[in-house]
């Protein structure tokens, strides 16, 4: 069985239905990249893994079903979530933010909280600072490194480079390429597509609820739909 399997999936907000009978997996240790644009979908998808969105459909990780179970005891299972833009307690300073993301996994807060300072070393030399005056890439590495702190099997990461500068997001790649090597598994929902496509082992291309295309990065960078659509060429 894979890691995560997810069939047949379809959600909704209200009557109006945003994810139409999605269904892929994910073997443990591996990062997949959903592309899309915005509107498409891929957040939908993140948020009915973690069970805020009502949904249809069949969502099994690591053995569990996940739609059996609220989004608290989803977290406890082992899945972890960096919404978009970084969502974050600007009032809390830097330390305080990422202790709170260890509340799951007690036992494991000061070996967590050393990971993420040698991921981030910038987060350690402001961890006393008030988290709303950061920097918008210093609080995606915060919004990272909480995740972190929860020790998850899997990771949703919800468009960590959105609004990002070019130099910043070369060092989220390099975090995310940190946790790959450490053996993490990772979902990446993204608008930035060659991004995406250099730190995936897989990609699916969502349009309007659906998958409409799926394979290996270095295919997908060669097909003509995907050069013209996302890389204007």
């Amino acid at each position: 069985m894979a890691f995560l399997e997810v069939k047949g999936l379809e959600a909704f907000y209200g009557k109006a239905q945003a994810l139409h009978g999605i269904t892929f997996s994910m073997e443990k240790g591996e990062c997949i990249g959903i592309i899309g644009p915005n509107g498409a979908g891929k957040s939908t998808l993140l948020s009915s893994i973690l069970g805020l969105v009502d949904c249809r459909g069949q969502i099994i990780f690591d053995g569990e079903d996940t739609r059996k179970r609220n989004t608290t005891k989803v977290v406890r299972l082992g899945i972890g979530y960096a919404p978009e833009r970084g969502n974050i307690f600007g009032y809390m300073n830097v330390r305080d933010n990422l202790l709170v993301g260890g509340y799951t996994s007690r036992d494991e807060i000061a070996e967590n909280l050393e990971k993420v300072y040698e991921l981030f070393p910038i987060l350690k030399e402001r961890q006393r600072q008030q988290a709303g005056t950061l920097s918008g890439g210093q609080r995606q590495m915060l919004s990272l490194g909480r995740v972190f702190m929860t020790s998850p099997k899997l990771m949703l990461l919800d468009e960590p480079t959105l609004g990002l500068a070019p130099i910043v997001i070369t060092q989220i790649a390099q975090a995310i390429e940190g946790l790959k090597g450490m053996g993490f598994t990772v979902l990446i929902a993204e608008q930035n597509a060659l991004f995406t496509l250099n730190q995936s082992d897989r990609i699916y291309l969502m349009e309007r609820g659906k998958f409409t295309m799926e394979g290996k990065p270095e295919d997908l960078k060669d097909d003509e739909y995907i050069s013209s659509t996302y890389f204007g060429i």
